[in-house]
């Protein structure tokens, strides 16, 4: 089972550099996309409804902002959109959708950036605080889960590449990392790729000022996050960089797992 996780910073402009001609040579089962940046409506052309993928969109109610999409190749037994009664301001932003194929589910999750504001990080924050009990749910209710998606967190100093000068910004924040830190120790959740891979300048996201992509200066903010049956079935990774379909990267996880 091959899975992709992408922030394509709009499915569109991703779509014009190719995006989805790599998608079909890679052929994923699943593939997880977030900020669209798009309405439903907007996508009707055909590339966005390549042949032999089922796709789901949740968008958001603003246009032009923020969504998330699922492509699978299998039918799933079940679709969610977004996390329902009691998160109605999460829902409005399009954040989160996940299909469900027996005890499996996979999700894709856009998780807020802080960086724009005092206020965003707040949302943030808050949305963070709130999700304890959500993950908390999952992982003990008998399912094996993926969350799939752009968390917007750099969890460890080997996450990012000038991590002294970013200590007092969003998405390295102390209490960022440390609600990481219980979301691995705690929770029982695991960050997948890091299963695999424990190398330094494995990056998903680089600015679009300076020379960031050029040099390499990343962040790793991009993660299957799964519970611990199922992320003991990765196999391989792989963050792909030979093509610019975004700011983010694709990151690739197989599974020794049939659909």
């Amino acid at each position: 089972m091959k899975i992709i996780s992408i922030n394509t910073n709009g499915i569109r402009a991703a779509a014009r550099k190719g995006f989805f001609d790599w998608m079909k040579k890679e052929q994923p089962d699943v593939v997880c996309i977030q900020e669209t940046k798009a309405q439903e409506w907007q996508l009707d052309d055909p590339v966005f409804h390549p042949k032999g993928y089922h796709v789901y969109f949740h968008d958001a109610e603003k246009k032009g902002y923020s969504g998330v999409a699922i492509y699978a190749r299998k039918q799933p037994d079940r679709v969610t959109i977004g996390l329902g009664e009691g998160w109605e301001d999460i829902d409005a932003e399009g954040r989160f959708i996940r299909v469900e194929y027996g005890d499996l589910r996979i999700a894709s999750l856009y998780m807020h950036s802080g960086s724009s504001s005092e206020e965003r990080q707040q949302k943030k924050f808050d949305f963070m605080e709130r999700f304890k009990a959500k993950l908390l749910e999952w992982r003990n209710d008998g399912n094996e889960h993926i969350i799939c998606g752009d968390w917007n967190i750099a969890h460890k100093q080997i996450d990012l590449k000038n991590w002294r000068s970013n200590q007092k910004n969003s998405g390295f924040l102390p209490e960022e990392r440390a609600w990481m830190d219980w979301l691995f120790d705690e929770a029982g959740w695991v960050d997948v790729f890091r299963t695999l891979n424990q190398e330094e300048h494995q990056y998903t996201w680089w600015s679009n000022r300076g020379q960031a992509w050029l040099n390499n200066t990343g962040w790793r903010i991009d993660y299957h996050i799964a519970t611990p049956g199922i992320a003991a079935r990765a196999v391989r990774e792989a963050i792909y960089k030979d093509e610019r379909f975004s700011d983010h990267a694709p990151l690739t996880i197989e599974y020794d797992y049939t659909l």
